[in-house]
This record gives C-alpha cells, structure tokens and sequence, in this order.
C-alpha cells in the first residue's frame, strides 16, 4: 500500500519538487497551497494554476486544495481529505514560507513581521497540530514523518534579513520540541535546511538586496552554484521514507556548504 503525504507551500518552488519527487515514488500527496498573495510579502505567490498542474502531472496520485496555513481549521480538513481520499496520513511536509526585509531590523514592519512568524512558524505549528495526531493513528509499528523547512538562516545571521532569521530559528526550535515530544512513538521530526536555491522566494531576496543576478548568492556556498529545487526535495523525500527512522529532532542541512 502507498504511503500518503500532505505538502503545504506546494505550489511552486522546494514544495512543489517534493510533490513531484513523492509522487515518483509512488506515493499519493495532498499539494495545498494558498494560491493568493499576502499582505506585507513584496512578490507575487503562487497560482492555482502552478497546483493544477500537479494533478495533471500525477492523476490520481495528487489532490489540490487551496488553503490557508495560518487558519487552522482550513489545516484540520485538509488532514481529513487525506485521510478519507487516501486512507490516512504517514508524512506531513510544512514547506510553505515567505520573504520579507531588506531593512535593518529596527525598521521592520507589523506587517512584515507578521508574514514571516504567521505563514513560516504559526503555520508550521498548524499544521503539527493538524497531521501529528492523524500520523499517531496509523497502526502499530508507526514510520510517521513530520518534517519542516527551515533555511541556512536558520543557523548564520544575514544582513537586512533579521525578522526571517528569527523566523527560521523558531522553526528549528518548533521541531526540536515536536521531536522530543513524539518520544518513543515511532514518529519523527526533523528539519531541513536549504542554501540558495533557484526559487521565486530567492528572487525576491535578490531584488531586497538591489543584486542584478541572482547567480552572485552562489559565492556564498561551496558547491559554487545555486542548488535545484529538486536537490533539497530529495533530502526531504528521504526524510519522508522508513529508511530514515534514525533521524529525528535534528536539522539535515541540505544548503551547498552554506554554513559549512
């Protein structure tokens, strides 16, 4: 029997290469995206359409629905269509997130505090709130995966950029206590953590930073070059897997030696 996943921020960008990436093993994904832009978020989000595609591209094996992070119903039905669509839930991947700054961080906006923290933290915790108890309803031996997106700003300050630093440290945090709560139940927690990666979110950061080529952000990596969003989908895929139990309440850094 396949295994199911849930995938939020899955419309473009990393989450959309680990629904392509699941689904080419053989798993069924609910992709949910909010498909609309937000307040405080200078660049356009993703579109309907970029879920749609999906589903064309894995008929019966994708479901879309477009929903809110930040609304925690919206989370606890989508947990529920996967569970009546598919049978239940075995990996949960809180992939949405956004960028915001380009200021110092006494000139932070309300607004743009509240876009990072409510789409990239509260939405995380959401959705642990949403899929942990359907992974807990899975039988006996359990290979439950609940695995979050954090970023290379997780772990190293970056200049204009302190409100998503802060952020994506919570992320972390938020996964370490996920993990030592799931003590013993057969469910893990982990977090991955991406360097620059060729995403409409790292353009945004470019046009924060006045930069006239995305490409300069490889001059901070080892690998020397941007990654591919579908790199750092394969180490969440992993994460995903039973191959990977021995894992939990740590970070992958999946960032081109970013933080090396």
């Amino acid at each position: 029997m396949s295994r199911v996943a849930l995938v939020t921020g899955a419309a473009r960008g990393i989450g959309a290469a680990v629904v392509h990436g699941l689904a080419a093993e053989g798993w069924r994904v609910l992709a949910l995206d909010l498909c609309a832009d937000l307040p405080g978020v200078p660049y356009s989000l993703g579109r309907k359409e970029e879920l749609g595609a999906l589903v064309k591209r894995w008929p019966g094996q994708v479901l879309d629905v477009a929903a809110d992070v930040r609304d925690q119903e919206s989370l606890a039905e989508a947990v529920a269509l996967a569970e009546r669509e598919f049978g239940g839930l075995d990996a949960a991947v809180a992939a949405a997130a956004i960028m915001a700054g380009g200021e110092p961080l006494w000139e932070t906006t309300d607004a743009e505090w509240d876009a990072l923290f409510d789409t990239g933290v509260r939405g995380v915790f959401n959705l642990a709130r949403a899929a942990v108890p359907a992974l807990l309803r899975r039988p006996e031996p359990r290979s439950g995966r609940f695995v979050a997106l954090a970023s290379a700003a997780a772990h190293k300050g970056l200049w204009h950029l302190a409100g998503y630093n802060a952020a994506k440290h919570a992320v972390v945090g938020l996964i370490k206590g996920l993990a030592t709560d799931l003590r013993g139940t057969g469910v893990t927690a982990t977090a991955v953590s991406p360097g620059s990666t060729r995403t409409a979110m790292l353009d945004a950061t470019a046009t924060l930073y006045d930069l006239a080529d995305v490409e300069e952000f490889s001059r901070h990596q080892l690998a020397e070059r941007l990654l591919e969003p579908e790199e750092v989908a394969a180490a969440v895929c992993w994460l995903c897997g039973e191959q990977s139990s021995a894992i939990t309440g740590t970070v992958v850094h999946a960032d081109g030696g970013f933080t090396a």
